[in-house]
């Protein structure tokens, strides 16, 4: 069996949601289903693709390690963020078309599965604190166990703009984790994602604020360029702490994982070289006693390589799941993983268990996005944390 083609499919499905897809095809007829992690680096990403193509046509599917690589250090310089993505997509392709090739789900080639299911937790909408309370208790009703969102807005975007007015999100993002506190109970898990948009001192004293509410992580309280910066944090701050969805690779998570900088480690298959990286990422996080909670605000694609990942790993706190399984876009997506009561899990089918409706995607291409949103300060610098 060997490969013969590699296409990328950028779509935009009926609920409005995009989704950049990797197909790999072989000449036995089998095919297997990818996903990239950045779409707003789409343009970037295609022609990645394109070039990598070159290294995996023509050859074993099965050799993902070698493939790895080859793709990742074939050029003098290693792979970056762009090229991490399209490697992430074409390996889990690859391993899609593995388990299709022997009648196996991916997650009993990982290893085989150590849970039955995996606890998910979903994203909770809202600008306002009343809508944000709203969201939270519908998913609550709904059989979510956890439930994330992140600090909160201060202002609309306007043309891919807004304004974002650090002190006046914090004491909002506090007011508002007040409220669903409140409104849900302590039963239920919650999670705040700071998506880097604070100074490390501001960080921490949002932490410090929160610490009475019990969340059961703080994500991205910093910047990802700098790893040791967490070595500062994790002394003033008494929260679990999770990151790593911005690493391309398994040599940024090196200090954090080594040092115990943090708890949680957000592993993003569609951005750190797939499946093959992320195992390994996920096994060196076990020494320390890390779980990991593999970043998943994509596609179903995305959601089917993550949960594969968690079933078959013994260091698992959740999986991002930003909306239920089978719920959205399901003419693109006619298959998707399984979700019930808060769990997903990954049927007992060859593969990822995920497919892709070529038909459907020729009437809903879009072009790649070259470019995400801004955040401005009031003073109309742009945020860079």
């Amino acid at each position: 069996m060997k490969v013969t083609q590699i296409k990328s499919y950028s779509v935009q499905g009926e609920s409005g949601r995009g989704y950049f897809i990797v197909r790999v095809d072989t000449d036995a007829g089998i095919y297997g289903l990818g996903e990239i992690g950045i779409r707003g680096w789409g343009v970037a990403i295609t022609h990645a693709i394109e070039h990598l193509s070159e290294l995996v046509a023509g050859a074993d599917p099965w050799e993902t390690e070698r493939l790895w690589q080859e793709m990742f250090r074939s050029g003098f310089f290693p792979a970056d963020t762009v090229y991490s993505c399209a490697i992430s997509a074409i390996d889990i392709a690859l391993w899609d078309i593995k388990g299709k090739s022997v009648d196996k789900p991916v997650y009993k080639l990982l290893g085989g599965p150590v849970r039955d299911k995996v606890v998910s937790y979903a994203h909770v909408r809202g600008m306002d604190i009343p809508d944000v309370v709203d969201s939270a208790k519908q998913l609550q009703d709904d059989g979510w166990r956890f439930l994330r969102w992140h600090q909160l807005e201060t202002a609309p975007f306007e043309s891919g703009v807004s304004v974002f007015d650090p002190l006046a999100s914090m004491r909002k993002t506090v007011e508002s984790f007040s409220a669903v506190r409140d409104a849900v109970g302590w039963e239920t898990q919650l999670c705040l994602d700071i998506h880097t948009r604070l100074t490390p001192a501001l960080s921490a004293q949002l932490c410090r604020d929160l610490e009475e509410y019990k969340p059961f992580f703080i994500e991205d309280p910093v910047r990802s360029e700098n790893p040791g910066a967490y070595r500062n944090l994790r002394q003033q701050i008494d929260l679990p702490i999770a990151a790593g969805e911005q690493w391309g690779s398994k040599w940024p998570f090196r200090q954090v994982i080594e040092e115990d900088l943090i708890d949680y480690a957000r592993i993003d298959l569609c951005i750190v070289g797939g499946i093959t990286e992320a195992l390994k990422i996920t096994h060196w996080a076990e020494t320390h006693y890390i779980d990991i909670v593999p970043h998943n605000p994509l596609g179903p694609v995305s959601a089917a390589a993550c949960v594969s990942l968690c079933m078959a790993s013994t260091n698992v706190g959740a999986q991002e799941m930003p909306r239920r399984p089978g719920s959205s876009d399901t003419k693109l997506f006619p298959r998707q993983i399984e979700w019930d009561d808060g769990y997903s899990w990954c049927a007992d089918v060859p593969g990822l268990g995920v497919d892709f409706s070529i038909d459907a995607a020729e009437g809903a291409y879009v072009n790649p996005q070259s470019m995400g949103l801004t955040l401005r300060l009031p003073d109309g610098a742009k945020n860079n944390w």
